[in-house]
């Protein structure tokens, strides 16, 4: 007695394809994250708290968590 056993994905197409946005938008929250390098220590570069590093990115990141959460709840 031998029984076939099919493979089958835990989610659906659209779950995947959800899923996949929000982690492109993780990685661009990093990228909007990147940068303001201090090449002088003595001197203080301020771009390390602008409004893209401080407001956006962590914004999108959180959207991102967000959207990835629903992806594995959504039926």
């Amino acid at each position: 007695m031998t029984k076939k056993t099919t493979a089958t994905f835990l989610f659906k197409k659209k779950n995947y394809y959800i899923l996949f946005i929000a982690l492109a938008l993780i990685a661009i929250s990093f990228l909007l994250m990147a940068g303001a390098s201090n090449d002088d220590p003595s001197k203080f570069n301020e771009d390390i708290y602008s409004f893209r590093r401080i407001r956006l990115a962590p914004t999108v990141f959180f959207i991102a968590i967000a959207t990835a959460i629903y992806a594995i709840f959504k039926k």
